[in-house]
């Protein structure tokens, strides 16, 4: 049986979940700048109700980011404490791939889908990346990114496109190209742990046993780094 605990703080919501063998649970809640008090409490109440203890786990995930700096530090302090504790190894997972895992949750999603998955990174700035789906895992086209809304650059095929997460707050000022094949838009998904855990056990299955828990880093993608 395979037991994965996943935390999630990179936006203004903060979640945990617990995928056992395909089985999920998750506490989510959007609690800006309460994170620090209320992650531990949550996942406590999700082991208990799953009758579990961190003894009985394979692993645990954490959304690495891109996010806001404070919120990715809980996650990744938060699950690094706990793992090492544990003696148990680590899976970072992209914030921006899980927001694909929800559009295909919606089941709106083929191998032919680009996704362009994106996050409103404050100061006039959008984190950004296009993905491809695959049922095992969001196949990132290129790199994650950083830059204004108006710098977003397109994938090479010339076909309809998907947009996802908050970066879509900005999307009169996207590419006009990119407005015009942008024919369905999420734009109130946040990043979700049952995604991270999910992602995280797909990894598992397949034979990844993740990274000790202190080589884990969040990915900030900014240079220099503000809080948010």
């Amino acid at each position: 049986m395979t037991r994965i605990l996943a935390v999630e703080t990179s936006t203004e919501a903060c979640s945990c979940a617990l995928w056992c063998d395909g089985e999920l649970d998750e506490d989510f809640a959007l609690i800006p700048r309460l994170h620090t008090q209320h992650l531990l409490p949550m996942v406590a109440r999700l082991l208990a109700r799953a009758q579990l203890g961190f003894a009985d786990l394979d692993a645990i995930a954490v959304g690495r980011g891109p996010g806001s700096f404070t919120g990715l530090r809980i996650a990744m302090g938060v699950a690094q404490g706990l793992a090492f504790a544990a003696g148990l190894p680590l899976l970072p997972v992209s914030t921006l791939a899980t927001l694909v895992c929800q559009v295909a949750s919606e089941g709106t999603l083929s191998e032919d889908s680009w996704i362009f998955s994106t996050m409103d990174a404050r100061i006039d700035q959008v984190y950004w990346g296009w993905y491809r789906w695959d049922p095992r895992e969001p196949q990132l086209y290129g790199e994650e990114n950083l830059t204004r809304p108006e710098q977003v650059t397109l994938p090479p095929q010339n076909s309809p496109l998907i947009g996802v997460g908050s970066g879509l707050v900005f999307r009169e000022r996207l590419p006009p190209d990119l407005q015009q094949r942008l024919i369905t838009a999420y734009p109130d998904c946040l990043p979700r742990s049952r995604h991270v855990a999910s992602l995280a056990a797909s990894r598992w299955l397949a034979g990844d046993r993740g990274v000790n828990p202190e080589l884990a880093e969040p990915l900030y993608l900014r240079e220099r780094v503000t809080h948010s």
